[in-house]
């Protein structure tokens, strides 16, 4: 993932790959034999390095792996896994080369584009499987329900062109009042039997994301899509949490870099908008907003020292932050956790979304891939 490929700099993301098959294994349990899983694992599986996730999740049982970008899918390949991968943004005539020539399913929604890899299948050699993306109630992009049937024919048509499957996003699965969610499930529904009762029902139709794995059997169809809770995070404070047991996989963590006894009233960082209250020991660590530990966070953020929390204070800075640790007993190399556990400790990756008043997909997105990844599986530890 990182093009920073050792641990120089003293901070580090952990990546529990143990987590990971625990936890596609406890979604293979909850929908059941019938139904294959495709891991998502767009955006370098949402911070956590889209190759040893991938082999993770596939060892563990997925059939199916989900990308975002051809270009993330081409890197699945070029590190040698040949499951199948299903592009989820729509499809765009240019992008034809690289999908047929690295066996990639496309998402399909204007035939404008469909044509182009028909073209590009021809000359290949190849059949191109593509699945079509249908508007139940995202409002985002796809075929409208009524329209599905008509746009699969004139695929079914083209030379080069199979029709994999059909699906469809939820787009409220995450909240309490699932409402609006069964009807996106009616309106696939009932898409799907029109579609079978004239001949053109795909081999894979799938609908349900991670919300919909936890509560919404009747959107299984005979494909799930887990995101989130495929690295033990859960999509909502408001789905039910009880059906399945999740292990977070990432952590975040440090190394103190310098240590100074401070008086009071001594003015820490940028702009001097933290004075210590009283005589105390500033610990500076070597993460900033450069590494996605977003400015954002000054006078929020925590870090746990010896197994206590303390706050990060003064501005964060582009490479450093510093920790008010009072008289605690510290020194230059000592580990700092920012997520994760630390003698029994913990701050997790909600408690920093719930600080920036945003979602647990974030914050593990927008570490950069300045941070090395290091991967912990049982006693093996490897870094990308």
């Amino acid at each position: 993932m990182s093009r920073y490929h050792q641990r120089i700099r003293p901070v580090w993301a952990e990546i529990d790959l143990a987590a990971i098959r625990h936890n596609m294994g406890a979604i293979k349990k909850l929908v059941g034999p019938a139904v294959e899983v495709m891991a998502v694992v767009k955006a370098e599986a949402y911070g956590h390095g889209a190759v040893p996730v991938a082999r993770a999740a596939l060892e563990a049982g997925a059939t199916w792996l989900g990308v975002s970008l051809p270009e993330e899918g081409v890197a699945l390949r070029q590190a040698g896994l040949d499951a199948p991968i299903l592009i989820f943004s729509p499809l765009q005539a240019d992008q034809a080369p690289e999908v047929v020539a690295h066996d990639l399913t496309p998402c399909v929604c204007w035939l404008e584009a469909v044509t182009a890899l028909s073209g590009e299948a021809v000359r290949a050699g190849k059949e191109a499987a593509v699945h079509v993306k249908v508007d139940t109630g995202m409002g985002r992009v796809g075929v409208r329900p009524g329209e599905a049937a008509e746009f699969i024919g004139a695929l079914r048509r083209m030379p080069g062109i199979k029709v994999g499957g059909v699906f469809s996003h939820l787009a409220t699965a995450d909240e309490r009042d699932k409402s609006y969610a069964r009807l996106q499930i009616d309106n696939f529904t009932r898409m799907a039997a029109e579609l079978e009762q004239q001949g053109l029902l795909p081999p894979k139709a799938h609908l349900a994301n991670s919300a919909g794995v936890m509560e919404l059997p009747q959107a299984y169809f005979n494909l799930v899509r887990p995101g989130i809770i495929m690295y033990g995070l859960y999509p909502s404070d408001e789905v039910d949490k009880s059906k399945i047991r999740l292990e977070p996989a990432f952590s975040l963590k440090a190394q103190i870099s310098f240590v100074k006894r401070v008086p009071s009233g001594t003015g820490i960082s940028y702009g001097q908008r933290y004075h210590t209250g009283r005589e105390t020991t500033i610990a500076t660590i070597p993460i900033g907003y450069a590494d996605g530990w977003t400015r954002l966070l000054t006078h929020k953020a925590q870090a746990l020292v010896n197994g206590k929390k303390y706050p990060i204070v003064g501005t964060i800075c582009m490479d450093q932050c510093m920790i008010d640790v009072g008289d605690e007993p510290v020194a230059i190399g000592q580990e700092v956790v920012l997520i994760g556990t630390q003698n029994g400790a913990t701050i997790s990756v909600d408690d920093v979304a719930a600080q920036l008043g945003t979602i647990n997909y974030e914050i593990i997105c927008m570490i950069s891939d300045r941070v090395p990844r290091i991967y912990r599986d049982g006693s093996s530890d490897a870094q990308n």
